[in-house]
């Protein structure tokens, strides 16, 4: 993109009402209006497009960015590094074996003693239903009341890098490749997106990745399909979420137990493993309980299941069937990839290999999703910061 392109985005940020979005946080994308999710998209887009440009989007000399991953994380701990560092904070992991929160320190104490020269924290909490989101709002409620007392100078925002209820940095990611892909979101309408459950051989895979797409993607007018074998259920309330948001947009929520009907004419799919509902709560009542036998024994049993639904992997045949046999592919990774990663898994290898370009760019988005929701939070007039950025035009490379 050049600078005419740059500077035309700016003009169109400049038209959204993003003014919520200041000193707040972003944790749920159905939470954040219209504009706000525009906003995002287009601060990701300006943000990209300068690095391109060799423009730097330094906007902070000092602060720390800390990130705090409780689950295992490649893309989204990486990502969120990048973000932290484009616009110019020093990232610092949050390990809760090095901190005394081991020793029973209270998340309003660990907040604010993480915080004095904090701007942004990022958490990934997706283990257990009914927890991650919720410590997340315990962690936001502990940074405030410190901010309101004077504790702390300022008052650290919060990015959700992926709860038990949506992974909303995956989602937007997601939906900026898709936009990108059919030239704009004015394409969208009425394209139909297959969010499927597919076979994998490991299990306790969250639930958010699948929330995340019908949370996020029904808003845009389009025919969103989730499919998925009876008993591995989502949340009922991100389904109700979904069915309000399609309605409002002019689009359509459907689901099915039926991987072929969810392809048929699809413009793109998503094959994607998750556990059920009712599971993941049965595991994080075990885990309350410190019964990890039974973890266990549950995990051998939920492996057991999988295995009847082997047949839930998008094959050639099923791209076949998709709209002009070309859908596009799409998937958070790592994939489970049949021949190469497992013996049978999420995907044919020569389907995931076709599309294997088109997944490294839909990952590439994300750091800069990241930053854009980190910069519309700590930055008031974004609009005119980032053409007082342009204007200054200083090179990140020297």
């Amino acid at each position: 993109m050049d600078r005419i392109g740059l500077e035309e985005l700016i003009r169109e940020l400049a038209t959204l009402d993003y003014r919520k979005m200041y000193n707040n946080d972003f944790l749920l994308t159905w939470e954040k209006s219209n504009d706000e999710i525009a906003a995002t998209f287009t601060v990701a887009e300006i943000l990209r497009g300068m690095r391109e440009q060799d423009i730097s989007s330094r906007v902070f000399d000092s602060g720390l960015g800390v990130s705090l991953f409780r689950d295992n994380s490649t893309r989204t701990r990486f990502s969120f590094s990048s973000a932290c560092n484009l616009l110019g904070l020093t990232v610092q992991d949050l390990d809760e074996g090095k901190s005394q929160m081991a020793h029973g320190e209270t998340v309003r104490e660990t907040a604010n003693m993480i915080s004095f020269m904090a701007d942004v924290i990022g958490i990934r909490d997706d283990m257990y239903i009914g927890k991650g989101n919720a410590y997340m709002r315990d962690v936001a409620r502990a940074v405030q009341a410190g901010f309101d007392e004077g504790v702390l100078e300022q008052r650290p925002t919060l990015v959700n890098l992926q709860c038990d209820i949506d992974h909303p940095t995956q989602s937007m990611s997601d939906m900026l490749h898709i936009i990108n892909h059919f030239g704009g979101v004015e394409n969208l309408a009425g394209k139909k997106i297959a969010m499927s459950w597919a076979y994998s051989p490991s299990y306790g895979k969250p639930l958010s990745v699948p929330q995340g797409i019908i949370g996020l993607m029904t808003r845009f007018g389009m025919d969103v399909t989730l499919a998925h074998p009876e008993g591995y259920e989502v949340m009922a309330e991100v389904e109700e979420v979904a069915a309000r948001q399609a309605a409002e947009s002019g689009g359509r929520f459907t689901k099915t137990n039926s991987m072929a009907e969810a392809f048929a004419e699809a413009d793109i799919v998503y094959p994607k493993s998750w556990a059920p509902y009712a599971a993941m709560e049965k595991r994080t009542d075990l885990y309350g309980h410190g019964d990890f036998d039974g973890i266990k024994a549950l995990e051998q049993e939920l492996l057991a299941e999988n295995k009847n639904h082997m047949d839930w992997t998008c094959t050639e045949e099923l791209m076949a069937t998709t709209h002009n046999g070309s859908a596009l592919y799409m998937h958070c990774l790592p994939a489970d990839i049949t021949g190469v990663s497992c013996e049978n898994g999420e995907v044919e290898a020569s389907v995931f290999d076709r599309y294997r370009v088109q997944q490294y760019k839909e990952a590439g988005y994300k750091p800069y999703i990241i930053a854009a929701m980190i910069f519309l939070s700590k930055i008031r007039n974004s609009a005119d910061v980032l053409q007082h950025l342009m204007d200054k035009a200083t090179a990140r490379v020297l």
